[in-house]
């Protein structure tokens, strides 16, 4: 991020990320979190689910972590918050595409900061609703 104020409407980061089965098992393991939801599609079936889901956790950390090379230090975001709409399901075959596109929805020059908003997506669905960054400028 250069020393410049960001502009309402500037898109600062837009990236793809593919997760697989064996994603969410490295997360399992870097979590702790072994529910078997997220890795047996029977488990999954026989509680109604549409198939193994990505961690809540894993969907939102991806995707702040966008704004990351942008911001150049991650120590700059100030607050972060999402609201879960939708699973990200991945296919044991073809894995799951998440999309992340961070706009700047606010500055405010005199506090030093701005909000970015995260458009957050699965198969062309909004995953996280609300999905918003504050950020300490440079």
């Amino acid at each position: 991020m250069t020393n410049v104020a960001p502009t309402v409407g500037e898109v600062v980061a837009d990236r793809t990320v593919h997760l697989t089965r064996e994603s969410l098992v490295r997360y399992a393991g870097a979590s702790g979190d072994f529910n078997p939801i997220h890795y047996s599609d029977e488990v999954a079936e026989r509680v109604g689910l549409p198939g193994v889901l990505a961690h809540g956790m894993l969907t939102m950390g991806l995707a702040g972590s966008t704004i990351v090379p942008w911001l150049g230090d991650a120590g700059r975001i100030t607050d972060y918050g999402v609201r879960f709409t939708r699973p990200v399901v991945v296919d044991a075959n073809d894995g799951a595409d998440v999309r992340v596109v961070a706009t700047v929805a606010e500055v405010d020059e005199e506090a030093g900061t701005a909000r970015i908003d995260l458009v957050v997506s699965h198969a062309e669905t909004t995953v996280l609703g609300k999905a918003q960054v504050r950020v300490r400028l440079a």
